[in-house]
């Protein structure tokens, strides 16, 4: 299921993103362990479930809580394995292992910086670049709807094919007492929508290929797709769930010419994208209020309050 990771962003001597853990903390942990690191040009993203500083060519992930980093050395294995894959793109790849027994705030993993930066809405559907935008998609798309799974072992899950049941159970347990009347009835359309989908297990997903999770480089006139980061929702399922958070984060015209340049049918792809893409706002909204995340919460009902 998908989770919405709330990014701030964070320079030497600027506020910490949680209580007690600082930039400085972060650099000197770092530091103590690894002498001599060039680290005086560094920012902190401060997520939902890690601070992840980035240095020049390494970033350090620091797990927020103990259930996040009793998962990091499965995510750290999930990385090797994509790293076989061939995917066309950059993906972070573990240069260390993870010490389950450090405390928090002291304790990270080393993963390799990927070069290149996200990609704004306007200008991925300029129409100087929207072809080539797509065309970019299309070409990563395919070899993660194409790749040899079986390379992957166990370290990425197969969706369950109940799934959009139970969360929406969820949704009507936790969240509808939270929602107007109006609220409600929006809920329940997307929660049929969904829930009428037929369960599709056929290819690589990321699972949140949101734009930040996207980045480019300029190539001559045009942008080229050259890296994704962070695969912690991978999962063997359907690749029109990666297509409805492309379409999210760039408009429904650059997913229709994706989805052509795919191959696909429209008439039967968009539906199965529109349905996802009314999950998102529902998904971001539950993870938030179990993990009691206020302001995340607030942000994921606003259309439903």
């Amino acid at each position: 299921m998908r989770r919405v990771n709330k990014i701030t962003r964070q320079s030497v001597g600027v506020t910490a993103v949680s209580e007690d853990m600082t930039l400085p903390h972060y650099v000197e942990a770092v530091r103590r362990a690894r002498a001599g690191r060039d680290l005086d040009d560094v920012s902190l993203h401060g997520g939902q479930f890690h601070d992840v500083l980035i240095a020049s060519d390494r970033v350090f992930r620091f797990p927020r809580t103990a259930d996040a980093a009793a998962e990091l050395p499965g995510r750290a294995a999930l990385l090797t394995a994509l790293a076989d894959l061939d995917l066309g793109v950059d993906v972070p790849a573990p240069l260390s292992d993870f010490d389950p027994d450090a405390p928090l705030g002291d304790a990270y993993l080393v993963l390799t910086r990927v070069p290149g930066a996200p990609l704004d809405r306007a200008a991925a559907t300029d129409p100087a670049a929207v072809d080539a935008v797509a065309a970019e998609f299309a070409r990563v798309l395919h070899a993660m709807a194409t790749a040899d799974t079986t390379r992957l072992g166990d370290v990425v899950p197969t969706t369950d094919p109940d799934r959009w049941a139970g969360f929406a159970a969820g949704v009507r347990a936790e969240l509808h007492p939270l929602m107007s009347d109006a609220g409600r009835d929006r809920a329940e359309r997307e929660l049929a929508a969904v829930t009428a989908l037929d369960h599709v297990a056929t290819g690589l997903v990321h699972g949140d290929l949101g734009g930040e999770n996207v980045l480019w480089r300029q190539e001559g006139e045009v942008p080229r797709l050259t890296g994704i980061v962070d695969w912690d929702e991978a999962a063997i399922g359907d690749p029109a769930e990666d297509l409805a958070a492309v379409g999210a984060s760039y408009g429904p015209d650059l997913l229709g010419r994706v989805i052509d340049r795919l191959g696909l049918d429209r008439a039967a792809t968009v539906p199965r994208t529109t349905a996802y893409q009314g999950t998102f706002a529902l998904q971001q909204a539950l993870a938030a209020t179990r993990d009691g995340d206020e302001e995340a919460l607030e942000d994921g009902l606003s259309g439903y309050r």
